[in-house]
């Protein structure tokens, strides 16, 4: 009897449940064509959209080259669609992308953006603050306006020119770690997979040079370093594109946060999501779940650890001899400078530590692995930059020594501009605005505008690696890595807005990458290391190198994508003699 009542109790619970979800998506669905039909952008061309759900999503997320097809076919200006039909501004004009970067309280992250930043670094404890995170939880890029303001105020010190310089001698004594793990294997030539390295060495200098802790990535012992496997899972398997998607229809869609499932019986308890003791049935949820708990269970310790550091002694005098990112902020926060109202919370600091993690160690690894990259197919400028580095007699430069290098200058810039890690970002129109123009645009019906209509609610798709490699910016070789153009770089570079070498790979305004310092000088020392005691070649044939087609620009093997981020290298210990 009880098990005939098992079917009615089950549709009791699922109808009004699927009720909820078809009324959700009639709504979205009514949102979208009101939106298309009454948009002033309406008159824009655009690829079509083959599917309502997944819009252009998927042909984005597979071809690397596809906003560039559709430049060739639409122009610098055109819309297409995202997740669930949501419309997308491309904009490929300077004017344009300045004023959204500097208009900062009229574009902001899109809602969607924050929350699934905020579900990957916030630290929220309990469900709601998952789906509501309070703002006293979030670093510094889940927050906007006043908040990010705040927590930019106080995070500036820590990475200021002189910290940086500070800093340097830890980014030469990591790289010289990974010189003697290359050692051996390259005295006969041999074929490294250098991203793989270059993600470990960073791991331990984000490690050191941040926290004063040790990831121990580059010990080769045999045993696994726990997050930087799981990293590579995330972020660097042929599946981390797929999971992305759903974490990002998760976020689009706030209703799918809530569909959960009870764990197995004996499953681990620390595998959360949102610090709620259930996993997602979406794919990559659990592994998601292992790099969250991962992050914030270092977070606490190190914040835990530095704090007792400060409280064993008599003043705060003992911290003026620290290096570390966060004994600075620590200090900075703890300064009779900042009102009791404006200091970081303990939640807030340890929300920091996932950010720099994430972008201190995957940007700057795919940028040194593509600089190797670019200067193994280019001998005359490995030589040449090799030649430059041996004029600086010490194997431990310091960072204005480094920064006197021309050369290597000229390589750097050049390698984060062809190859800047991040593809493009977004903001989202907060209210009805009208977007300048630097160039007149005409529309499908060849109507002409020196300006375009942007409605509340508008995603603006801001083209970082477009604009670095734009022909009509840089010249007909634009998208060939040429270290000489830094010799004399065309004047309309800059009208690029930027916070560094008139390249927007650092975007500029507001919203500037505050650690671009940190990441250009490790860049340098790495370099510097590496390429005195190594010559790089091809493992693979000419074109066998591709970006993957993620907001991180990472290098793939075409033949191999099953292995998803690689980037193999021929490397041979360097011998002058021999030469």
């Amino acid at each position: 009897m009880a098990h005939s009542l098992y079917p009615t109790m089950i549709s009791q619970i699922l109808l009004p449940v699927a009720g909820t979800l078809l009324c959700y998506a009639l709504f979205h669905v009514c949102q979208v064509l009101y939106h298309e039909l009454t948009s002033p952008l309406r008159c824009v061309a655009g690829p079509r959209s083959p599917n309502f759900i997944t819009g252009n999503f998927k042909e984005v997320a597979n071809d690397p080259d596809r906003t560039s097809k559709w430049r060739s076919e639409f122009g610098p200006i055109f819309r297409f669609k995202s997740l669930f039909s949501i419309s997308e501004l491309h904009a490929l004009d300077i004017k344009a992308i300045s004023h959204i970067l500097t208009h900062n309280t009229i574009y902001q992250k899109a809602p969607f953006g924050l929350a699934n930043t905020k579900r990957s670094l916030g630290n929220g404890m309990l469900i709601e603050a998952a789906l509501l995170p309070s703002l006293r939880s979030l670093g510094i890029i889940s927050v906007e306006l006043d908040e990010h303001k705040r927590q930019r105020k106080i995070l500036n010190p820590a990475f200021g020119v002189p910290q940086i310089r500070l800093l340097t001698e830890t980014f030469i004594e990591k790289a010289v770690q990974l010189r003697e793990v290359w050692a051996p294997m390259a005295h006969n030539a041999a074929r490294i997979d250098v991203l793989v390295w270059l993600r470990r060495v960073t791991l331990d200098i984000i490690g050191q040079a941040a926290f004063n802790y040790d990831f121990d990535a580059l010990q080769t012992n045999g045993k696994p370093n726990e997050l930087n496997e799981v990293f590579t899972q995330l972020f660097h398997s042929p599946h981390s594109q797929r999971q992305q998607g759903f974490r990002l229809a998760q976020a689009m869609v706030p209703i799918l946060r809530l569909v959960v499932s009870t764990p197995r019986p004996g499953a681990r308890s620390e595998l959360i999501i949102d610090n709620v003791a259930h996993v997602q049935p979406f794919p990559g949820q659990r592994l998601f779940a292992q790099v969250r708990a991962k992050m914030f269970s270092i977070g606490n310790e190190i914040l835990a650890r530095s704090k007792a550091d400060i409280r064993a002694s008599e003043d705060q005098k003992k911290l003026s001899s620290t290096k570390d990112l966060l004994s600075i902020l620590l200090k900075a926060n703890l300064s009779p400078d900042v009102p009791e109202g404006q200091r970081l919370s303990d939640a807030e600091v340890v929300a920091q530590i996932p950010t720099f993690f994430i972008a201190g160690h995957e940007t700057t690894s795919t940028a040194v692995s593509w600089a190797l990259h670019a200067l193994s197919l280019n001998s005359a400028a490995q030589r040449k930059l090799r030649e430059e580095l041996f004029t600086i007699s010490t194997e431990n430069p310091t960072m204005d020594e480094l920064n006197s290098l021309p050369y290597l200058e000229s390589v750097v810039r050049e390698t984060m501009r062809v190859h800047s890690p991040i593809v493009f970002t977004q903001r989202m129109a907060m209210q009805d605005d009208v977007l300048p123009l630097s160039k007149p645009y005409a529309d499908k019906h060849g109507k002409s505008h020196d300006s375009l209509i942007i409605p509340k609610g508008q995603i603006m798709h801001i083209p970082i690696l477009a604009v670095n490699t734009d022909k009509g910016i840089w010249g007909e070789d634009a998208t060939e890595f040429r270290p000489e153009r830094w010799e004399d770089i065309p004047q309309a570079t800059s009208q690029i807005p930027s916070v560094w070498a008139n390249l927007l790979t650092f975007l500029a305004g507001p919203h500037n990458c505050i650690g671009f310092r940190f990441s250009l000088v490790e860049i340098k020392a790495l370099l510097f290391i590496l390429l005195r005691a190594f010559e790089f070649e091809p493992a693979e044939p000419k074109g066998g190198i591709r970006p993957s087609a993620t907001l991180l620009q990472r290098p793939t093997v075409v033949a191999e994508p099953e292995k998803g981020s690689s980037l193999p290298l021929i490397v041979k210990r360097y011998d002058a003699d021999r030469l």
